[in-house]
């Protein structure tokens, strides 16, 4: 395994030099239906954004990180909030909805050693706040940010570029 010091720079391009869609078009339908199905309503964006930040942040991906606190400023979101997603659980800028949603993703992506994942109660806690088509949007949510999460992190684009290019 090669170890990079950690005051290396990082260079400003992708380490694949073609985009992921131009190689594989069929990656275009898969992403367009994501798009679509967490584009419901059921979920609001703000919160469906969240859960994308603090995947990007678990997953270790500056990429996402950069992109999905983008959208959330230019949803207007405060910087308060922005920042606090790392350590919502002790962050009281986040509502009951949106901190279930919150630990449902950290459930989902973090392994647990001791049982299962996505406990029981953990279901009912958000399940209390989602019925069940906005708790399968939520659902799409977190797999489509995994779904990109792959490829942020094997094809490495650049973050801060657009997302419809960050190839370019």
């Amino acid at each position: 395994m090669e170890t990079r010091s950690i005051t290396t720079e990082i260079p400003l391009r992708p380490r694949m030099t073609q985009d992921p869609v131009e190689l594989v078009p069929e990656l275009a339908e898969v992403s367009a239906a994501l798009f679509k199905a967490t584009g419901n309503r059921t979920v609001p964006r703000t919160t469906i954004s969240l859960v994308q930040l603090r995947a990007g942040q678990l997953a270790g991906s500056t990429y996402l990180t950069v992109l999905h606190t983008g959208f959330l400023r230019k949803a207007g979101e405060s910087e308060e909030r922005i920042t606090s997603v790392s350590s919502w659980q002790d962050s009281p800028y986040f509502s009951a909805p949106e901190r279930a949603a919150l630990a449902l993703v950290e459930a989902v992506l973090q392994p647990d050693p001791h049982g299962e994942r996505v406990t029981d109660a953990l279901y009912a806690e958000v399940a209390a706040h989602y019925d069940e088509r906005a708790l399968t949007t939520l659902t799409a949510a977190i797999g489509q940010v995994n779904f990109f999460t792959a490829i942020a992190l094997i094809a490495k684009p650049v973050p801060g570029r657009s997302f419809t290019d960050p190839w370019a």
